[in-house]
């Protein structure tokens, strides 16, 4: 028997369909390029490792992976409370963020179809595996009584526009995040399967391959256009999107405490295991990174962390909003003041690094 019950004061758009999360700086957000520069890129620099890489997708490791076995089929009502409402919010995130990519992807694909075919192939593979991902979580929703009119989040999500650098580096690093947020996690309920409240956490190991898989095939898009990686703009830009992506990382963890402490998950060694695992990941595609074992980069990202749950509870209040504009400027600065100092700190020189290795 599957549970039909959904959470308590779950907003609906009607029986059994979630209502979409207001949208917020941590809410996954929705994307749209320039594809005609897109089309136009020369890959020829990078063509070895590209023919790799596409022969990675091609092969399809996962085709059978996504498939819900009889442990699904279980009245789930036992994982309630704070437990239950924190799983709803990491599966909805998760989904909107797995479609999120499905959606860029394959509108990629449909417009380079006739301009760039291998492209248009690449990203008509990264499209079929994000699909698979939001499907099988939009799933295990329906466990819990819940799930996502995907349609409907397709129609009324606002679209953000990203040059095609910017979506290069960002994708990388979602992707790349993304595969050690989840195969942190499989480790520690490998170690401790008392832990493991639910079956979609015994799918992480091979889920994540995935989401490397798709790194690297932005890293090779990444290397192909020297613009990205041999200008001293790329060395700005990419320090740029390492630290957006962990201070969102750090915000999203330290907000959502509930969610790793029921897996058994200290947040915060959590948060700095992923950040630094991703960091020298990037070593490997990017020509700058961020010092990450420098003592004040963790204390500055957690003060971005108080400052945005001060910024929450003051949006939460039934103060007028000139009032409440008023009492976020402080903690805005103070997000944006931590943000400028980790930036300018010293940092590391990959392309350096790579030259000693060799």
């Amino acid at each position: 028997m599957v549970s039909s019950i959904p959470a308590p004061e779950t907003e609906q758009l009607r029986p059994g369909i979630k209502a979409p999360v207001q949208e917020t700086l941590l809410t996954p957000r929705f994307y749209t390029t320039d594809f005609d520069a897109v089309a136009q890129m020369d890959l020829s620099g990078q063509a070895e490792e590209m023919a790799a890489v596409m022969a990675e997708l091609r092969a399809d490791y996962n085709r059978h992976h996504f498939v819900r076995d009889q442990e699904f089929e279980q009245c789930w009502d036992r994982v309630d409370g704070e437990t239950r409402r924190a799983f709803i919010d990491f599966l909805e995130r998760s989904c909107t963020s797995e479609f999120s990519g499905f959606l860029l992807f394959k509108e990629l694909s449909r417009k380079l179809k006739d301009r760039n075919p291998t492209l248009a192939e690449a990203f008509g593979l990264l499209a079929r595996d994000e699909a698979r991902h939001a499907g099988f979580l939009n799933k295990a929703m329906a466990d819990f009584g819940l799930s996502l009119d995907l349609g409907y989040l397709t129609k009324t999500r606002t679209y953000t526009f990203f040059p095609p650098e910017w979506v290069i580096y960002s994708v990388y690093l979602s992707e790349k995040i993304g595969y050690w947020r989840y195969i942190l996690v499989y480790r520690h309920l490998e170690q401790h399967p008392e832990h493991r409240y639910y079956p979609l956490f015994r799918y992480f190991e091979s889920w994540c391959q995935d989401e490397n898989r798709h790194g690297d095939f932005f890293k090779v898009l990444l290397r192909s256009q020297p613009k990205l990686w041999q200008t001293w703009q790329s060395r700005l830009w990419s320090r740029f999107f390492l630290l957006t992506v962990f201070v969102t990382h750090t915000l999203t963890v330290l907000e959502r405490t509930t969610f790793y402490e029921s897996l058994g998950i200290d947040p915060r060694e959590y948060n700095k295991q992923v950040i630094h695992q991703t960091n020298a990941t990037a070593e490997r595609a990017f020509p700058s990174i961020l010092d990450t074992k420098h003592p004040q980069f963790f204390p500055r990202l957690e003060r971005c962390a108080v400052a945005n749950q001060k910024l929450a509870e003051i949006a939460n209040s039934q103060r007028p909003a000139p009032i409440q504009f008023l009492q976020k400027l402080p903690w805005i600065a103070v997000i944006g003041w931590q943000m400028l100092r980790i930036y300018l700190a010293p940092a590391i020189d990959a392309e350096a690094t790579r030259a000693t290795v060799r």
